[in-house]
């Protein structure tokens, strides 16, 4: 034994906790988009689908989305986001979730959503995904979220709904 550490392999580097995003920033917001093209490449090949609208949003569209966005970094930089928005009924509408590559069996999707649930608690939760993406589908599904829809996107394509309600205790 030489006393060396190893470096961390890009499946094991430590990730900081989740942050509001400012897309504003420029870096941030490139940053941002670029780690959205990726992980959107991955599900574009999972679900046989390239038409995928995320993956060919603009810098542009994607500054005016109008939604909240929470990240996590590594020491390489950004390496998932989730964005949400509040529906008139109060729910909680998960409108991506993305995960570079590099990143994925990281847990880098639960810290993502758990930090979501701790700061927007909802009694109802919504989010789609490819219905082909199955490991997107098992972690909602390993999260309480269950199928309530699936709407065609494409011939030969679908994309599933997925709800979770939780009851809050009354005092």
């Amino acid at each position: 034994m030489t006393g060396r550490r190893r470096a961390a392999t890009p499946s094991h580097r430590p990730f900081a906790e989740p942050v509001r995003l400012d897309l504003s920033d420029p870096g941030t917001l490139r940053r941002l988009w670029d780690l959205q093209r990726a992980s959107y490449a991955v599900e574009a090949r999972l679900i046989g689908f390239d038409g995928i609208p995320p993956l060919h949003e603009s810098l542009e569209r994607l500054r005016a989305c109008g939604e909240s966005f929470l990240g996590v970094r590594d020491g390489l930089g950004l390496v998932g986001a989730v964005a949400w928005t509040r529906s008139q009924n109060g729910a909680l509408d998960i409108c991506r979730l993305v995960v570079h590559p590099d990143a994925h069996r990281r847990g880098v999707a639960t810290a993502l959503l758990d930090a979501l649930d701790s700061i927007e608690p909802a009694e109802l939760t919504v989010v789609s995904t490819g219905t082909a993406n199955l490991p997107a589908v098992a972690l909602y599904r390993r999260r309480g979220f269950l199928p309530v829809g699936e709407r065609r996107i494409a011939p030969g394509v679908a994309v599933t709904l997925l709800e979770r309600r939780t009851h809050r205790q009354l005092p």
